[in-house]
């Protein structure tokens, strides 16, 4: 089962920009969306013969995630408890149905970027609360994926000017805090665990500069999986663009195999 996760920064955008030759091409069975920023009709439309659900946010054109598989979808359960308008469009729940094992839960998660003595931090650390409480029950229930742009750089292996951006938000003590409390209880970081001790590989370059042509980037998209969906990876590959201007969205898509 191949996996592929990606924040598409506008999902018209991104298809505007070639969106579609890279999902032949990867030819992935589930696809996780983040910032989709459109209604689901128009998700839809760009995904034909796709199960797709889609969680719009409260705010147009903010935000909004998506789950697109190949597979019949079950269940769906959209959002966190305690949900206010700041965390909507932020986290989806699909059951995908295996004809040979149990049901596979995914989760396309986007987490908010935050400010640094802002209200948005706020909003940042409440909704990893939420969503550490509901991550504990989808570990106790069966096999799991979370994927997703989690705005949070676990180590300064994530990024490449880890000097320069101490103190700032995607790299502060308590935001990173949050995703070692995650790996301790058990959940895997399958793409640090392929990759093993190096920095990177990231995910995500800024639009401005030189960022991408110095691979001057940061590892903030994440797939994390529970110890037994974790156990069967076989492969785990960020699809960088080959050039600057051959990017469909400012994140590179996170694409792993499982058994």
């Amino acid at each position: 089962m191949r996996i592929a996760s990606v924040n598409v920064n506008g999902v018209r955008a991104a298809f505007r920009r070639g969106m579609a030759q890279w999902l032949e091409s990867c030819a992935p069975d589930v696809l996780l969306l983040q910032e989709v920023r459109a209604p689901a009709e128009v998700v839809s439309e760009h995904l034909p013969g796709w199960h797709v659900v889609h969680a719009e946010a409260a705010a147009k054109g903010r935000a909004g995630v998506a789950v697109a598989s190949r597979l019949p979808i079950s269940a769906v359960r959209v959002g966190l408890a305690e949900e206010r308008a700041t965390h909507t469009g932020r986290w989806l729940e699909a059951d995908l149905e295996r004809s040979d094992a149990a049901p596979l839960t995914v989760v396309s998660v986007y987490v908010h970027s935050g400010t640094v003595g802002h209200p948005s931090m706020d909003d940042k650390h409440e909704f990893l609360s939420h969503a550490t409480r509901r991550m504990a029950e989808l570990q106790a229930a069966g096999p799991a994926v979370i994927g997703g742009d989690l705005n949070i750089t676990h180590t300064d292996a994530d990024l490449k000017n880890w000097k320069g951006n101490v103190g700032k938000a995607g790299c502060l003590p308590d935001e990173r805090a949050w995703l070692t409390r995650w790996f301790d209880a058990g959940w895997v970081d399958v793409a640090r665990r392929h990759a093993g001790d190096v920095s990177g590989p990231y995910t995500w370059w800024s639009w401005r500069g030189k960022a991408f042509d110095n691979d001057a980037g940061w590892r903030i998209d994440y797939q994390v999986a529970t110890a037994d969906v974790a156990a069967t990876v076989r492969d785990v590959r960020v699809e960088r663009a080959p050039a600057y201007d051959t990017r469909f969205s400012d994140h590179a898509p996170l694409v792993v195999d499982y058994e």
